[in-house]
């Protein structure tokens, strides 16, 4: 009853005028305003024993990630590519060494965009078929392998929150911290990772390729940028196999990085704004728009309703259209959905 008579003002203004108890409902409806919200703390489903409808472990759990399909995909599609430029990789020129390992070296740097130059198509057919695979390869690059770290991230967000408490917190502490601020451990975790691979990527390309430390620093920072100038870039065996797996690690990885801190910008800016929202002086004007029954009193519901979209989280044509859907449950328009009234709806 609490619930009701708490959001029952939403819907007084779409009865039917001529119900005959209509001003003694809005009399009653005002006493209890002052009650409805302590009514509500005290009639909450969790505390009576039974389960909310909104509880966390009624909500569907998120749907796992499939790394076998993903890892399946990638694989057909370098497959695929590989297959393609071995065919053709006399119509390829530049720094060459294993037919196999240049074919899949060639459609990682393309299908990245990293495009250092040290193997570039030489014929119409290769030109053509490049120009196809780096656009469908930034589509899975986008669509599939960003997923793939996202969710990699969200895995390690518990472990650094807990490394950087310290067993201060118990673990319901850390996963509600997790949730409070996920995008910043997000941006975090992923800040961790660029500078770890840019460590290994400048550390290999040192020692293995023999760069100096300036030109091995250079080519990480042109690389994992997309930029690929070509005057340095990976030439050996052992170079062009570790670059197959480590560009694409990189320039993922850099992209999730400016992502989460776009996010995080924009949820700083919107948290900002809503503690704006709440802490702000009421005006007469705030209470006649938050006013939806137009009764010169503004109940529990109406000012939630009324602040939310203040806030942006919701539009007055999202109410609207709950409110219409209601209308339509509610058969028998007596301001309440009961189950002969979902009977009813469903029947006609």
């Amino acid at each position: 009853m609490a619930y009701n008579d708490a959001n029952e003002s939403l819907l007084s203004e779409f009865r039917d005028n001529s119900h005959p108890n209509e001003k003694n409902d809005i009399q009653r409806r005002r006493q209890q305003r002052g009650s409805a919200a302590s009514l509500a703390e005290t009639n909450r489903p969790e505390e009576n024993g039974v389960e909310s409808p909104l509880h966390p472990e009624s909500i569907p759990a998120k749907p796992q990630f499939n790394f076998k399909q993903v890892f399946m995909w990638l694989a057909a599609y370098l497959g695929g590519g590989t297959i393609c430029f071995f065919l053709i990789r006399h119509q390829i020129k530049g720094q060459k060494t294993n037919g196999i390992l240049d074919s899949i070296y060639f459609c990682v740097v393309t299908m990245t965009t990293v495009g250092y130059g040290d193997l570039v198509p030489n014929s119409m057919l290769a030109k053509l078929l490049a120009t196809i695979y780096v656009f469908t390869g930034m589509v899975l690059v986008g669509l599939i392998l960003s997923q793939a770290a996202d969710y990699i991230v969200e895995k390690q967000e518990i472990l650094l929150v807990r490394t950087i408490y310290m067993r201060k917190k118990g673990a319901a502490e850390i996963l509600k911290e997790v949730e409070t601020h996920k995008v910043k451990y997000k941006f975090i975790m992923t800040g961790v990772l660029l500078f770890v691979l840019i460590i290994v990527g400048t550390v290999f390309l040192f020692v293995v390729e023999e760069f100096n430390f300036m030109d091995a620093f250079y080519c990480v920072c042109s690389t994992i940028t997309t930029l690929g100038y070509g005057d340095e870039s990976f030439s050996t065996k052992r170079g062009r196999i570790f670059a197959i797996f480590w560009i694409l690690s990189s320039t993922i990885c850099l992209a999730q990085f400016f992502l989460y801190l776009a996010e995080l910008y924009t949820e700083r800016r919107q948290s900002s704004f809503v503690k704006w929202v709440l802490k702000r002086n009421l005006t007469p004007s705030d209470l006649e728009a938050a006013d939806l029954d137009h009764d010169k009193a503004v109940s529990v519901a109406e000012f939630v309703i009324y602040k939310l979209e203040e806030m942006g989280k919701i539009s007055h044509e999202d109410v609207s259209v709950v409110i219409e859907t209601f209308k339509r449950l509610d058969v028998n328009q007596s301001g309440a959905l009961t189950a002969s009234d979902l009977m009813s709806s469903q029947s006609s």
